[in-house]
């Protein structure tokens, strides 16, 4: 009988022994597969599709934000130009601002308030229905090397879009190179008619590299630096830096080339605006060699 109860010890200690080690080889599996999905998960160059559609989507409104920062500095720095260069009564048909937008102008000795009207019901202005007030105004002197042109937005929509800025731009006479220069402030909220939010804050540098010894505003050529920051109503948040300037011809409502560098908290990227053609696709290249196209409208 104590023979018996012997074998069953033995017997119930070997089922412990081999189920022990059993499970510790369970644990041991799923430990080694838990590293292997949080490295996965980890690792910059993997992006999920759904991630790289996430991404996609916010890297078209980055672009929308940069479709409305154009057209803003160009409006803004347009009518400045034409005031300081003398030109008191404005034709609708000179520069490229269209006779739609209404020009009124403030004058207190060396005081001038801007604005720009583009009506309840909107104006085409570079391809785009603007609608509201561009209202700027800056301290007039003609032999000052730096001039600080700030302005607002007035019940603003652009493309249907709600834009929100109080914004400045730093215009010197002459930077490092000879050339005229803008320094504009990029703080801006827009908000899209299905609800979607983004903010931007930063800086952008605009070089006059060529036009501006000429009266025509139309053949002006910017070349633009900077890095900024774009928030997304998710959460979500990008950084971009220039890496190769970006060339902006007034005459191309797009970018023409240039590259930037963009950082994400789940990926990494150079989004690149092409050779210099005018056309509305640009691509942007993931960490891991994934490209795809961005369509700039």
């Amino acid at each position: 009988m104590k023979t018996l109860h012997h074998k069953i010890e033995r017997m119930i200690s070997n089922d412990l022994g081999k189920n022990f080690n059993s499970f510790k080889r369970a644990v041991l599996s799923l430990a080694v597969l838990s590293l292997m999905f949080t490295s996965c998960s980890n690792d910059s160059n993997t992006i999920e599709p759904e991630s790289q559609l996430e991404a996609t989507l916010e890297l078209q409104r980055s672009a929308e934000i940069d479709q409305i920062d154009i057209v803003l500095g160009d409006l803004v720095i347009e009518v400045y130009e034409e005031q300081e260069s003398g030109i008191a009564d404005r034709n609708p048909q000179d520069g490229t601002i269209p006779g739609c937008v209404t020009i009124t102008i403030v004058a207190q000795q060396s005081y001038r308030q801007v604005t720009l009207d583009f009506g309840s019901e909107g104006c085409l202005v570079r391809g785009h229905l603007v609608r509201g007030q561009i209202i700027f105004d800056y301290t007039r002197d003609p032999g000052a090397q730096q001039i600080m042109i700030n302005y607002n937005l007035l019940d603003f929509y652009f493309d249907a879009k709600s834009v929100v800025a109080s914004r400045s731009i730093l215009r010197e006479r002459s930077n490092d190179n000879g050339n005229p220069q803008f320094t504009h402030s990029l703080d801006i909220t827009v908000i899209w008619p299905n609800g979607a939010e983004a903010a931007r804050a930063g800086t952008k540098i605009r070089e006059w590299v060529e036009g501006f010894s000429t009266a025509d505003f139309s053949d002006n050529i910017f070349e633009i630096t900077g890095n900024w920051n774009a928030t997304f109503v998710n959460g979500n948040s990008h950084t971009y830096t220039v890496l190769n300037p970006i060339r902006r011809a007034v005459s191309c409502p797009y970018f023409g080339s240039g590259t930037f560098d963009v950082q994400r908290t789940n990926f990494g990227g150079i989004l690149d605006y092409g050779d210099g053609a005018c056309d509305d696709q640009a691509t942007f290249t993931f960490n891991n060699g994934v490209e795809i196209p961005i369509t700039l409208n």
